[in-house]
């Protein structure tokens, strides 16, 4: 194996691109930045001169479709996404494609540009195409289980604070972020801060995109990845990958399950103890303790989604109830409430992109405010909860 960046001659290529050698074929690995002209030349570039048998790209099915269906917004059903309970999923990733096409545009290049361009060189030279990454919602979930609740935390006061992220980025600085030295050292910041992303975000990842691009078909292979990926598949090229493994979601632990339901059981109990201990009269005490700040709570975080009139009283009312239910959220209520109000059109989906880029579209656009409006009213009504669990105990 060479991991040389510099491929052996007559090919003219980048300190970009590095060059392996695995089982005899000759892997030629180019790392990008997504929101890099450049990139995209350069991907273009190395495809013409190498010539491979297959292109790989650093997606999956889900994210290539993404990319290459315009009008995927159209399709999306309010209804569906609440009742399956992917809002909050839908609006991170809305956040998240938000902050890189602010950035793309002050360059004038589109997120994910050059896997784009990948794809089509590929089936322009009449090389296979091959998706190497894992599936974005495994990534997700695998990321989101081995997080801590205070490092939940932290992810999303980062991904709030990206939003409002006011500050401009060059092209120069987009290319320095591909420099080898400069990954290295953000790599490193990166798994001291949050190690628990860094294993299945980037660890993970780095084993299953070098791990499919080596069983790739054909002599020559070209490999299009983000740059902070480069290091690990070269780390990882002659280890061995369960790439089945990597792609399963490990289950909800089973004392995380269980505290799904303590509030309700602690709740209920105080309730029981309340009423046979004082003949009834405790159980109206806890019972004011348990609706009011519950009830406050959900109706004024609707009020700051600025919620439809009916959809705020829906949230008064139903976060007493479903704050005892851990299977029911009332952000499903008030959403799929909302939803019906406000009867989001084909419009509203198509402008989505364009949107969610300011605070502004996001309250504007009828789709993305019954979004908001269920992620809100989910807060107030968690809020709630604990604030009226507290004070139920404290009249034990």
């Amino acid at each position: 194996m060479t991991d040389s960046p510099d491929p052996v001659a007559p090919l003219e290529l980048t300190a970009n691109v590095t060059h392996l050698e695995y089982e005899g074929k000759d892997i030629y690995v180019v790392g990008t930045a997504h929101i890099s002209q450049k990139s995209v030349e350069e991907v273009l570039e190395v495809i013409a001169q190498v010539k491979p048998d297959t292109v790989c790209v650093e997606l999956d099915a889900m994210r290539l479709a993404a990319l290459s269906d315009n009008s995927r917004w159209e399709k999306l059903d309010i209804f569906q996404v609440i009742k399956e309970k992917k809002v909050l999923f839908l609006m991170t990733s809305l956040v998240l494609s938000a902050y890189q096409r602010r950035m793309g545009e002050a360059l004038g290049v589109q997120p994910g540009a050059e896997m784009v361009a990948a794809v089509k060189a590929a089936r322009e030279s009449g090389a296979e195409l091959v998706l190497v990454d894992r599936n974005i919602q495994a990534t997700l979930k695998r990321t989101w289980r081995n997080l801590s609740f205070i490092n939940k935390s932290k992810v999303t006061a980062s991904l709030i604070a990206s939003f409002f992220a006011a500050g401009e980025i060059s092209e120069e600085q987009i290319e320095e972020l591909k420099d080898r030295d400069n990954i290295s050292d953000m790599m490193k910041e990166f798994a001291e801060q949050l190690p628990q992303v860094q294993v299945p975000l980037i660890d993970e990842r780095d084993r299953f995109l070098i791990s499919a691009t080596r069983e790739a078909p054909g002599k020559k292979i070209v490999c299009v990845v983000g740059a902070g990926h480069v290091e690990g598949m070269v780390k990882y090229l002659h280890e061995e990958v369960d790439r089945e493994a990597l792609s399963k979601i490990p289950p909800v632990a089973g004392i995380a399950q269980l505290l799904k339901w303590v509030i309700p059981a602690v709740v209920l109990g105080a309730f029981y103890w309340g009423y046979h201990k004082h003949q009834g009269q405790g159980l109206a005490e806890m019972l004011y303790a348990w609706i009011l700040p519950n009830s406050i709570a959900a109706g004024l975080f609707a009020i700051l989604a600025l919620a439809k009139p009916l959809t705020v009283v829906t949230s008064i009312l139903a976060s007493p109830i479903t704050s005892l239910n851990p299977t029911i959220g009332a952000g499903m209520v008030s959403g799929l409430v909302e939803a019906y109000l406000r009867k989001p059109t084909v419009a509203d989906c198509e402008s989505i992109p364009e949107d969610s880029k300011t605070w502004r579209g996001i309250y504007r656009n009828q789709f993305t405010r019954v979004l908001l409006v269920a992620v809100a009213t989910t807060m107030g009504s968690a809020l709630g909860g604990w604030i009226g669990a507290t004070w139920v105990v404290s009249l034990l």
